[in-house]
């Protein structure tokens, strides 16, 4: 297979984002104004996080459907701890708080065996609702002025949440391609079985990308919740789908694998700029989860072709265990 029929998805997205980006700039030239991409970028940085772990969780042949409750948990525990702790220590705190929920999937899956989908359905709803119960669906108001923005002020702060983000992914993306343990959640993800026979332990490689995901939430919930004045307890509704949609679309093959985080990079910049492009263009805004939608299925679509035109199996569902 040449270098190119691999990234096909990665290039579809792409050209699908040029095109949009022309389309609106021949519309409503206005899309391009400073103001409008800083909010752009920084809205998204934190979606791009979060699709970044996901995006390992699917390589490695699972989901995690949790991880808009997990972040709703790690944005309220942020605001309260951030009125009693220095900052640094916050974002510790928070990171091993998203470590630790990601810990939990990740033992029930790898060790467990329980089927990933089950796993954290049953985790999306037990932190959601847990939550619900201990605040009341209160938010967390009152907080210490070196919480907004770190106590940088918004441009600085803004400009923190985007580099931040941007360092994150160039770090697991050099680390999935030049590192043992990257390479090792594509092999996982291939072919569990071939995967222990070579030596790696596939039980501890998913483990490892859970923990991993729930560190990435942690972190992208507090680099969300500093931009506002008040955490909202019903933060990160949407966004397991955000971030399936963006690793999916961006070239992440749903059956485990295959997938880069620059294509995730693109997946987010594609979904996440519709809505406004819409807004901008006088469409209704309504129209943007049924494009959305429309991406998605022919990113599916494509992921039968590819799987047909290799002799492989699709399947929606990835399995906790052998393939």
């Amino acid at each position: 297979m040449t270098s190119l029929s691999r990234h096909t998805r990665e290039l579809s997205a792409a050209a699908a984002f040029a095109a949009l980006l022309l389309s609106v700039g021949i519309v409503a030239p206005s899309f391009f104004s400073a103001t409008n991409l800083r909010d752009l970028l920084v809205g998204n940085a934190p979606v791009l996080i979060v699709a970044i772990g996901m995006t390992l969780v699917i390589v490695a042949g699972q989901i995690d459907i949790s991880v808009g409750s997990q972040f709703a948990v790690c944005s309220i525990v942020a605001g309260l701890l951030a009125k009693t702790l220095p900052m640094p220590l916050v974002v510790l705190l928070v990171i091993a708080i998203g470590c630790l929920l990601g810990s939990i999937n990740g033992w029930l899956v790898a060790r467990a065996k329980i089927p990933a989908i089950v796993v954290t359905l049953a985790t999306l709803v037990a932190w959601r609702d847990g939550l619900r119960w201990a605040t009341e669906g209160a938010w967390v108001q009152n907080l210490p002025g070196n919480f907004q923005w770190f106590g940088f002020g918004q441009t600085a702060g803004q400009t923190l949440i985007v580099i931040v983000s941007l360092i994150v992914l160039a770090a697991m993306a050099w680390a999935m391609r030049n590192l043992p343990v990257g390479r090792n959640v594509y092999a996982v993800g291939s072919d569990t079985e071939a995967a222990r026979l070579a030596g790696i332990n596939p039980p501890l490689v998913t483990m490892n990308v859970f923990v991993l995901m729930g560190a990435l939430v942690g972190l992208a919930a507090l680099l969300n919740a500093i931009r506002f004045s008040s955490v909202p307890a019903n933060a990160g509704i949407g966004l397991e789908m955000k971030a399936i949609a963006a690793a999916v679309v961006g070239g992440a093959a749903i059956t485990g694998g295959r997938g880069t985080l620059w294509g995730t990079l693109i997946g987010v910049a594609l979904l996440g700029t519709i809505g406004t492009a819409l807004t901008f263009a006088g469409i209704n805004p309504f129209w943007e989860k049924a494009i959305q939608g429309a991406i998605i299925l022919a990113a599916l679509v494509s992921d039968i072709a590819f799987n047909k035109a290799n002799g492989t199996i699709f399947q929606i569902v990835p399995q906790a265990g052998n393939k």
